[in-house]
């Protein structure tokens, strides 16, 4: 392989939680009696659940306290979690490919720690899979801006000309490609179209079929 480490964001390239975070943020609005969409939140995917949350309220015009917003969100999300979160295929596998080989990696996710945590912990998968996290308390700009591949490059100590970035968000893939990266657009969220519009340079239904000509 060309490259010398490997980036994963979290949600939708290594759990599919993108459907259930959205749909505990549209509870969260219900409940406050305010109706939004699905698709409201498709812009602000990627981008952290300040902004996922945030961008819908000023989209409508609602106040809404984030923080407080956030953390009930995230109470909502951790309620439908057991039982329901479940790996992209093929996610799991790829990582220990990785491991074997001796490829350094990175999760480089936009979502908070605790969200991130109870994500591994509901699939089994231990953070010691990656060799560095990065997640978005540890980051001043969120994705579409490219820090965070930045720093996951850095703690890898790794050029990130020379690192591929696994993303199934615009934001994201934006994000890899203003970083320097080469991004592997996995199409769990959005079309291979659309994220090779945004500038990914591959594109793949999974982690098992990025495996079969990465690894």
């Amino acid at each position: 392989m060309k490259y010398q480490a490997i980036l994963f964001d979290m949600d939708g390239v290594i759990v599919d939680s993108e459907p259930m975070i959205r749909d505990a943020a549209v509870e969260w609005y219900r409940r406050g009696g305010h109706v939004v969409s699905p698709g409201d939140f498709i812009p602000f995917i990627g981008t952290g659940e300040d902004r996922f949350i945030g961008g819908v309220a000023e989209k409508h015009g609602i106040a809404i306290d984030l923080a407080r917003a956030k953390r009930e969100v995230y109470e909502i999300y951790f309620e439908i979690l057991p039982g329901r979160l479940k790996p992209v295929s093929g996610a799991v596998a790829f990582l220990a490919r990785c491991r074997a080989a001796g490829m350094p990696t990175a999760l480089a996710t936009s979502a908070d720690l605790t969200k991130m945590e109870a994500n591994l912990r509901a699939i089994a998968l231990p953070q010691g899979a990656f060799d560095r996290l990065v997640f978005g308390e540890r980051i001043k700009r969120k994705k579409p801006d490219p820090e965070i591949f930045l720093t996951a490059a850095a703690e890898l100590g790794v050029d990130p000309r020379r690192c591929l970035v696994m993303e199934d968000a615009l934001n994201g893939v934006q994000a890899a490609k203003a970083a320097g990266c080469d991004c592997l657009g996995v199409t769990t969220t959005f079309t291979a179209t659309q994220l090779r519009e945004r500038g990914a340079d591959f594109t793949a239904a999974d982690l098992t079929a990025a495996a079969a000509f990465l690894i």
